[in-house]
């Protein structure tokens, strides 16, 4: 008997460690420990021989990696013929600021010409393209509408289809695809930071969003971009992943990608969001003692050269041990909007500024806040369209 139970005991444990989840096994220091999970452009054996002969341009930056490698690095030493560079918000090396205008120029190590897509052009002209055969799109998104990066991609699709040229989209991803939630973008609130009738956090990579606007004839020619999508290996919507690259300057750390989705709204606000801090996204506060007691000076720094209140003692919340949760977590607007509106009775409005309205895809999300509903009613505002979302959402998914 002691043998018998001693063997079940053996078995379950090995069925408990054949079971565990990925969200187990999920590490924080770039990606998933001990998994074979592989992003798009580490799978060379699925795009490497059709690029073989063709003129390429890459829209990449930072994140655009093949294991420590850069993927410029790596295209060259496979004898690639790179003919241009497209750079996103935050430049190449991703190190200018939020809505810095990033100049061009040539690339130091690899000697392409780098052509910002941030500033007055967001698309590729066609002149720039005339030398082009194929354009690959290599970079790590976080899940957020207004999160520039997908804007850009946007513009390139549309250039790539009205060029007759091919794209490639190396998948990444999504650090925060666990989740789909908030308003979705209203037609007449679109710019470059809110795009597509998608929710603001709306639950697809970059491949999956791509698929997305061209099945959906998002952008001009859709029907005629030639789109060849390199997914991810062994990666789901549950997978826990973190990018072993910043992303941007003010996205360091895993706790600033899983707060952002809340966090970001607060640029269109008096509040700060700790940019010029060592812990940007990571913390909120402003100039009123009201508000927390958490405090903050904010300071000029790279990524960071002009952040608000810059040298002002700023009070608020200290976020970077609390637990994200996987939805649109609207207490912090309410705290400081409540905070706010009893220092200032007389325009409480003046919390907000033009900007918060293009960041949350529709004027309901203020006047519902001004006008004192509960979460829950702002919620229940949002559920019908977020549920027609995912209905949509399940054509183009490539990882289930």
């Amino acid at each position: 008997m002691h043998y018998f139970l001693l063997g079940l005991l053996l078995i379950s444990q090995t069925l408990l460690a054949l079971t565990v989840s990925p969200e187990a096994v999920a590490g924080d220091a770039g990606g998933i420990v001990g998994s074979s999970l592989r992003v798009g452009a580490e799978r060379p054996e699925l795009y490497l021989a059709s690029l073989k002969g063709k003129r390429l341009a890459l829209v990449v930056n930072q994140t655009s990696r093949v294991g420590s490698q850069h993927l410029v690095d790596y295209l060259q030493e496979a004898n690639m013929d790179i003919r241009r560079i497209f750079a996103p918000e935050h430049g190449f090396r991703g190190t200018a600021d939020a809505g810095a205008t990033v100049a061009d120029g040539i690339d130091p190590r690899s000697g392409v010409p780098v052509q910002s897509l941030y500033g007055k052009q967001k698309k590729p002209e066609a002149e720039q393209l005339s030398d082009v055969d194929v354009i690959l799109f290599d970079i790590q998104d976080v899940g957020v509408r207004y999160y520039t990066y997908i804007s850009t991609m946007h513009y390139v699709m549309e250039a790539a289809a009205e060029q007759g040229k091919t794209l490639f989209i190396l998948d990444r991803p999504n650090p925060n695809g666990d989740y789909v939630d908030g308003p979705i973008l209203e037609q007449e609130h679109r710019s470059f930071v809110g795009m597509h009738p998608i929710p603001l956090v709306h639950g697809l990579t970059v491949g999956e969003l791509a698929r997305m606007i061209k099945g959906e004839g998002w952008i001009a020619a859709a029907e005629s971009l030639d789109l060849k999508i390199i997914p991810v290996a062994q990666y789901n919507h549950i997978t826990r992943y973190t990018p072993p690259i910043p992303p941007s300057p003010n996205l360091p750390n895993r706790q600033a990608i899983r707060l952002y989705p809340s966090l970001g709204l607060f640029e269109g606000t008096v509040v700060s969001v700790a940019r010029g801090t060592a812990f940007p996204f990571q913390a909120i506060g402003l100039p009123l003692p009201q508000a927390g007691n958490f405090t903050f000076t904010p300071e000029a720094m790279p990524g960071a050269q002009f952040p608000p209140y810059r040298g002002v003692l700023c009070y608020g919340m200290d976020l970077r041990q609390s637990s994200p949760p996987p939805y649109l977590n609207l207490d912090y607007l309410r705290h400081f909007y409540q905070a706010y509106a009893t220092r200032y009775p007389e325009d409480p409005g003046s919390f907000f500024n033009d900007f918060f309205t293009r960041l949350a895809g529709t004027a309901e999300l203020q006047q519902s806040l001004m006008a004192g509903e509960s979460n829950a009613q702002i919620r229940q505002g949002w559920q019908a369209a977020i549920a027609d979302y995912r209905q949509l959402r399940k054509q183009y998914l490539l990882y289930r």
